[in-house]
């Protein structure tokens, strides 16, 4: 099969396509013949070096595919050759085929393509078990998303709006805005000329944000942390404003609140097929029926992984952007 490799690391253009032998599925997987996969900037990470996949894990790039189930391991039930599915990896979706933990597996919801159903499994289950398994978020609280124009921001305003919560907002232009303000969000904060905590306080007479998720980390944090209502649960997801910050633990005391750090690829299996399993229940019948819905900026052929990648390298995308086989 085709499949994009890393010889080395680098730049988008170290990027191979080339050709890897086919995968067999063990007990409990399944083979997916891969009809897209969805670009992350844990793609982007890895390619430079910097995110190697788990012990055991493919080497190939990428962390979510749609396709139809090709082979079916031993031990494998609840599931046919043929089925259209869409599925949360720790690597190898930038390929034609790829081995799925049959626990890991989603059916693509109604109303979705079976291409753009590749844009949900990743975000979805990112902002599904952190804002609501982790953080707890509850109807009629503030939730606080940064980022919100990116593929992970766009599925926390839709998900926080369907369940009750006020959403609050950051990114980088008034496009991005207007589109967040579109998928839900209440409160619209451009972080390039406004300060997120002021403009916040403003907008919630003082009460701050109960759940904030956060991928930039360290350059955010100190904010964060004055950003947080009474109890208030700070979720960090990422490290794009860099891996070390202060954290003034008199302020989080007087906050009564919660710092937590959380990955999703490294869980073992079985955490994993919890969380999809909790989103097959509580997210998908809300796709289904069109409260909620995978953003697609642009959906590019395999071999132009280098242009996906740049699209993220420039943030200049809104939602995810999808690698067609």
């Amino acid at each position: 099969m085709k499949a994009i490799t890393l010889p080395q690391f680098g730049d988008e253009d170290v990027m191979t396509l080339a050709d890897v032998p086919d995968p067999t599925p063990g007990s409990g997987e399944v083979v997916v013949e891969v009809a897209a996969a969805g670009v992350n900037r844990a793609d982007l990470m890895q390619r430079q070096g910097f995110y190697p996949p788990p012990p055991g894990e493919s080497e190939i790039v990428g962390l979510e595919v749609s396709g139809r189930i090709a082979e079916l391991g031993d031990g494998v039930g609840g599931w046919q050759v043929g089925d259209e599915v869409c599925a949360l990896l720790a690597g190898g979706a930038y390929a034609e085929r790829v081995i799925v933990p049959a626990g890991q597996l989603l059916p693509v919801p109604a109303g979705v393509s079976l291409v753009d159903a590749a844009a949900l499994p990743e975000v979805v289950c990112t902002v599904w078990s952190n804002v609501f398994m982790v953080a707890g978020l509850k109807r009629a609280e503030t939730l606080l998303v940064h980022g919100g124009s990116s593929g992970i921001g766009t599925m926390a305003i839709q998900l926080g709006h369907a369940f009750g919560a006020r959403v609050a907002t950051t990114a980088g232009s008034p496009d991005k805005l207007a589109a967040c303000r579109a998928l839900g969000a209440d409160i619209l904060i451009n972080y390039r000329d406004q300060d997120f905590v002021d403009e916040l306080d403003a907008a919630t007479d003082g009460h701050g944000a109960d759940v904030i998720l956060d991928g930039i980390g360290a350059k955010y944090l100190p904010q964060n942390v004055d950003a947080l209502a009474p109890h208030g649960r700070l979720v960090t997801i990422g490290m794009l404003g860099g891996a070390k910050g202060e954290l003034d633990l008199g302020a989080l005391l007087r906050k009564w609140g919660t710092v937590t750090a959380t990955g999703l690829r490294a869980r073992p299996r079985d955490e994993k097929a919890k969380i999809v399993a909790d989103v097959r229940a509580q997210v998908w019948p809300l796709i289904a029926d069109g409260r909620v819905r995978p953003i697609v900026h642009e959906r590019l052929p395999l071999a132009e992984a280098a242009r996906a990648h740049r699209i993220l390298g420039e943030s200049s995308h809104i939602g995810k952007v999808l690698l067609t086989t």
